[in-house]
């Protein structure tokens, strides 16, 4: 009994080191809560709103998770990657293969290990800021002092062709470069604040702030809102019509993103969290729910799993003119891959391994990314995924019970289908993984829960995200404007300001002021404003 337990404890300590850099994420945003803990394999706790669909791997089939209405298809649940513990009882989903197909095509029960090559990166960041950088300098790393020059020239050319289209407007005058700074402090304020209107700022309500409001009258603010403008004109030619008065500023958010980060091996490919204001959400009814606008467009992101760091985002338009070929390709499968191998452009020949929901992972889609040194984890969904060339007896679940911990795995050449049961038949697609290898998903009440290597590194880099999502959706601008390049816009620069949070933290500058992320938006917001007391609230 003793030797059984030194073993357990020795297979715990073992899992637990394997991701000893996801320990970090705990605390990223120096505000852990309750549902922060030492071990990555532990879900958050049962009242989070988290989607737990990676760590509670399989414990949906009894008992739903609360969630917000607001977390999409995209951001699956484990119980939606098994169909639950039926699954497909019948025929195979459309394309798998029946089992004299599939061994036609080299799918075979015979196991042969995979290595993976050493990564060939170095991560982390890239630029070194002195212990004295502040909130700005920090901020500024992706939206530099030129690319504020080019919001004030941009916007007075806007100002300029709308008076003389529609008239003169007195109370105009040429914005400045400070007054662009304070525009964008004030804004960034509802994301500290968790104010809706902007405009409250300057009220007697509650959401009034008059150590800010004195900086710049309503009426001002107002009219640099009326005519603020990344792109004043259409260009005749773009390889993205429908997002041309956003696409340059993307260009260079993206630039400045890879210029200044290094992800680690593990990344991470989803839709985070970006609808709605999650205090809203909880509080209003369905019909409310019913009547707010739906966004007109998605976001994608390729996510470093270690930090949380937003490494690349991929916008296409729901709606609209947009060229890139994805608008024609909504709701499919296409899309995703497509999307998919847009965030994943600047990664070959890397060794990086990806981690993908149900809407992206294929056999296809691995295979072309195996090609360009490319190794993929993904989550597999019957009545998500595209299942073309698959074998459908690892996709059907059998008539006889399995055993909680059970699995069964067909390779193809380097890649491993797996099926494993965890009250409910869930499947993984990977060639990053050997199917040799076994790990364990540690769970408080169940306690260790046997499974294939791929199984465990999924649910452990995964969680991470799904926390990073939870404490990421109190941080973004509440500001929501009707126009659909400015919405992008202002979710983008949500996305730069948590980016440079997370630099900051792994700057020498938390070593003297230890912020939170709440401290350090408050502080970003009086440095954009200039104001002499920089000190955020305490």
């Amino acid at each position: 009994m003793a030797e059984c337990g030194r073993k357990a404890l020795s297979l715990l300590e073992a899992a637990r080191s394997r991701y000893e850099s996801l320990q970090i994420s705990d605390d990223v945003f120096g505000e852990s809560g309750d549902d922060s803990s030492d071990n990555p394999f532990y879900s958050t706790s049962g009242d989070s709103d988290s989607d737990n669909y990676i760590a509670e791997v399989g414990e949906e089939d009894q008992q739903q998770p609360k969630q917000h209405p607001q977390k999409r298809n995209d951001k699956e649940s484990a119980h939606s990657c098994g169909a639950g513990a039926g699954g497909v009882t019948g025929a195979g989903p459309p394309g798998s293969l029946s089992r004299s197909q599939a061994e036609e095509e080299g799918w075979k029960e015979t196991l042969q290990d995979v290595t993976v090559p050493p990564y060939k990166e170095t991560h982390g960041p890239a630029q070194k800021l002195p212990a004295t950088a502040t909130a700005l300098d920090f901020f500024q790393l992706f939206i530099p002092d030129n690319c504020i020059q080019n919001m004030v020239l941009q916007t007075n050319m806007y100002a300029k062709k709308f008076q003389e289209r529609f008239g003169s407007d007195d109370g105009w005058r040429p914005v400045t470069a400070q007054e662009i700074k304070a525009f964008l402090g004030f804004v960034i304020s509802t994301s500290v604040h968790r104010c809706e209107s902007v405009l409250s700022i300057w009220s007697s309500g509650f959401f009034s702030n008059q150590s800010i409001a004195l900086k710049m009258s309503q009426a001002r603010f107002e009219k640099i809102l009326k005519y603020f403008h990344i792109v004043a004109f259409r260009p005749s030619q773009g390889s993205n019509q429908g997002l041309y008065k956003i696409q340059p500023f993307l260009d260079s958010l993206q630039q400045s993103f890879s210029c200044t980060f290094r992800p680690s091996q593990t990344q991470v490919l989803h839709e985070p969290l970006i609808d709605e204001d999650p205090v809203f959400i909880t509080t209003c009814t369905e019909r409310e729910l019913r009547k707010r606008k739906k966004r007109k467009f998605s976001l994608w992101v390729r996510q470093c799993t270690s930090t949380g760091f937003i490494c690349q985002i991929s916008v296409h338009l729901k709606e609209g003119q947009g060229t890139d070929g994805l608008a024609t390709l909504k709701n499919k499968p296409q899309l995703h891959s497509l999307v998919a191998k847009q965030l994943c452009q600047n990664i070959p020949g890397k060794n990086t391994i990806i981690f993908t929901g149900p809407s992206i992972t294929s056999l296809s889609l691995f295979s072309e990314f195996s090609k360009q040194d490319i190794y993929c984890c993904g989550l597999l969904s019957t009545r998500k995924s595209d299942c073309t060339g698959l074998p459908q007896s690892m996709l059907v679940s059998g008539s006889t019970p399995a055993q909680r911990g059970q699995s069964r795995v067909m390779m193809k050449g380097n890649m491993s289908l797996i099926s494993w049961y965890n009250k409910g038949h869930f499947r993984f697609l990977t060639n990053g993984y050997s199917p040799m290898k076994q790990g364990m998903i540690i769970k408080r009440k169940s306690g260790e829960i046997p499974c294939p290597l791929a199984v465990e590194a999924f649910a452990a880099h995964l969680s991470y995200i799904c926390k990073y999502d939870d404490k990421y959706s109190k941080y973004f601008i509440f500001h929501k404007p009707n126009k659909t390049w400015q919405q992008v816009f202002w979710l983008s620069i949500s996305i730069a300001i948590n980016n440079a949070y997370i630099l900051y933290k792994m700057s020498d500058a938390y070593t003297v002021k230890r912020y939170s992320r709440a401290q350090f938006g408050e502080r970003l917001v009086r440095e954009l404003l200039d104001l002499d007391d920089c000190s955020p609230t305490q």
